[in-house]
């Protein structure tokens, strides 16, 4: 039996890891109150491993630990990817024979993980960012008040977590009185930015539309001059910019001459990793290519990768900005930004698999439920078609040469349509269209156009066509309406087919 290849995402990733992001935990030196709280654990529990590990997009990792030195894993083997799923602690008797861990690296190797328990720890906002976890290399049952203990100890490092990040502002807050109030205000200007970006993500909108809006909240908690998407779609770069520093002169363009060849001689399009760069006429010379000396700070961030494109966030200052290099917070809140845009892109893209026909690649019944209940009174052509012997080909060809012929039919009927139309595979050899409020005849046209495209495959005898329009009778009877047209047409199809 093959391990699974890792715990479920959270549908709140997103969230979660913005949440994370705001303690700044990860990559910490140790800390003396995590310490003991591990050192707590292993001894009330009687357990030889006890950990405080923070899940992170890609990687589980530690910040104190009892007993194992291993500070940084793989998420896909991570035992407490799946902790942070439920509010209550994970117990696993015996790893062993667990089905989600039998291959895991720390089972079948060092450190041998037999029994596990862990505790998630459960921030004020409800996210669960990580763990209070014990384990044993052999059996080492525990008893419920072990687990109320466990439970404890988790709250304490959460405890620690508020005081720490609540330590850190104000620190932040001292530091910035005694240097300089406008480092204050800046420093205020992230948090709300980050809250912002929180909000943003949450909003159902287009990626690209929050991607805006999000450089620009972005852009005036960083102070930077520009803000903008690069998406590389094939060979195409576009640029769109978001925001403008107020004061920029007039004389310096929104996207100057050249910025794309720039932006391709640099490979920036393609980088998938964030990108600081704080002298960038010097970046550019050492790589050959000439440039002028307008903008100096360059940041790129990789924020989605989708099937046929790549985007990423840039932010530019200019020369004699006041901040004169990406600071570490500036990197902070733009790497957690990049990391909740991907996971927003991967959702999206999710969903929308959900509503595609897996044969066909058009949209399934399901969507077409949904879509047809969302429709406002704007006027819309309905249409339900049914293929004439579809039936007789798969009996006679094989149901590979069916399904074929089904494909192509509905690719070409989309194209014939193109925007003016969405077309929907409703089950089997059944199809229904919403389109744009459109004549009998003029529909069938689009249908025999993609009929004409199936017959390059194999002989279709036809399809059965019933249009209504969405003037002629309720919306509950609309598609019975579109149907008895459709069985009209089939019932006189027959009648003439000899």
């Amino acid at each position: 039996m093959n391990a699974m290849s890792g715990a479920p995402i959270p549908t709140s990733e997103a969230q979660r890891l913005m949440a994370l992001a705001y303690y700044g935990i990860l990559d910490t030196p140790r800390e003396p109150q995590f310490d003991r709280i591990v050192r707590l654990a292993a001894h009330l529990l009687r357990m030889p491993v006890a950990t405080i590990n923070f899940v992170d997009q890609a990687r589980q990792w530690s910040k104190a630990s009892v007993g194992l030195n291993q500070t940084t894993a793989d998420r896909r083997d991570s035992f407490c990817a799946w902790t942070i799923l439920h509010d209550q602690p994970t117990v696993i008797e015996d790893a062993r024979h667990d089905p989600r861990f039998v291959n895991n690296p720390m089972v079948t190797g060092d450190p041998h993980v037999q029994m596990y328990a862990g505790a998630p720890l459960i921030m004020p906002s409800g996210q669960r960012i990580g763990t209070l976890c014990v384990t044993d290399d052999q059996p080492h049952p525990l008893s419920p008040e072990d687990l109320q203990a466990l439970q404890d100890l988790a709250a304490i490092v959460v405890n620690e977590l508020e005081l720490r990040a609540y330590q850190q502002r104000l620190n932040l807050s001292l530091d910035a009185q005694r240097e300089h109030s406008v480092e204050l205000q800046r420093s205020l200007e992230q948090a709300q930015a980050l809250s912002s970006v929180h909000q943003l993500f949450d909003l159902d909108l287009e990626p690209r539309d929050t991607l805006l809006a999000v450089t620009s909240v972005l852009a005036e908690a960083l102070e930077a001059d520009q803000a903008g998407l690069c998406r590389t779609q094939g060979d195409e770069i576009e640029l769109n910019v978001s925001h403008v520093r107020s004061t920029l002169p007039s004389g310096q363009q929104v996207v100057p001459s050249g910025s794309h060849e720039v932006i391709t001689a640099l490979g920036l399009h393609l980088t998938d990793t964030p990108l600081y760069i704080d002298d960038l006429k010097t970046y550019a010379t050492q790589r050959g290519v000439l440039m002028g000396d307008e903008v100096t700070q360059l940041a790129v961030i990789p924020a989605g990768r989708e099937p046929d494109s790549v985007t990423q966030l840039l932010f530019t200052r200019f020369v004699g900005h006041p901040v004169p290099t990406w600071r570490a917070a500036d990197r902070s809140l733009l790497e957690a930004t990049g990391r909740a845009a991907q996971q927003m892109i991967d959702h999206r893209q999710a969903r929308a698999w959900a509503r595609r026909d897996a044969l066909t690649g058009v949209l399934n019944r399901r969507a077409f439920d949904a879509d047809f209940a969302a429709l406002t009174e704007v006027p819309f052509t309905l249409a339900l078609l049914d293929l004439d012997g579809l039936k007789r080909l798969n009996d006679t060809q094989g149901h590979a040469q069916g399904d074929k012929l089904l494909r192509i039919f509905a690719a070409a009927l989309a194209a014939e349509l193109d925007r003016s139309g969405e077309v929907y595979r409703y089950g089997g050899d059944e199809f229904v269209v919403i389109a744009d409020p459109t004549s009998d005849d003029h529909f069938l046209e689009h249908v025999d156009a993609a009929v004409l495209a199936a017959r390059q495959l194999s002989p279709l005898v036809g399809v059965s066509v019933g249009v209504a329009q969405s003037g002629e009778t309720d919306r509950g009877a609309l598609l019975a309406l579109a149907d008895t047209r459709m069985y009209d047409s089939k019932r006189r199809r027959s009648a003439r087919r000899p």
